[in-house]
C-alpha cells in the first residue's frame, strides 16, 4: 500500500508564512509528478503547484511568487513554501502523487488527507 501523510498547516496571519510537507510511504518503486492543490468551504478543489521528478514546477496564477514547490526524491517528500498569506489562500490543502508501486505496472494517482490552513487576523 501507499500513503501521503501531510503535515505543517495550522493557524497564520496575513502577510506570515507556512512550510507543508507530504512524505509518501509504502512500496514505492517511482514517484513521478506530485503536487498541491486545496479546497476552500464551497468551492471546488483547485490546482496550486506541481513538480515532477526532474523538478520542472507548475503554479496556479494565484500563488505564482509567493508559493514555491519542492521536493527530496530520496526521502519522497515535496514541500510547499508558503509566504505573503493572504485570507484567501485559506482552504484545506491535499498533496497528490503519481507513484509506482513496486512491482507493479504503470502509475496510480493517490491523495493525502489534506491538512488546514487558516490565514486570519
Amino acid at each position: 500500500q501507499v500513503q501521503l501523510v501531510e503535515s505543517g498547516g495550522g493557524l497564520v496571519q496575513p502577510g506570515g508564512s507556512l512550510r507543508l510537507s507530504c512524505a509518501a510511504s509504502g512500496s514505492i518503486f517511482s514517484i513521478y509528478v506530485m503536487g498541491w492543490y486545496r479546497q476552500a468551504p464551497g468551492k471546488q478543489r483547485e490546482l496550486v503547484a506541481t513538480i515532477t521528478s526532474g523538478g520542472r514546477t507548475n503554479y496556479a496564477d494565484s500563488v505564482k511568487g509567493r508559493f514555491t514547490i519542492s521536493r527530496d526524491n530520496a526521502k519522497n517528500t515535496v514541500y510547499l513554501q508558503m509566504n505573503s498569506l493572504k485570507p484567501e489562500d485559506t482552504a484545506v490543502y491535499y498533496c497528490n502523487a503519481d507513484i509506482q508501486r513496486t512491482g507493479m505496472w504503470g502509475s496510480n494517482n493517490y491523495w493525502g488527507q489534506g491538512t488546514q490552513v487558516t490565514v486570519s487576523s
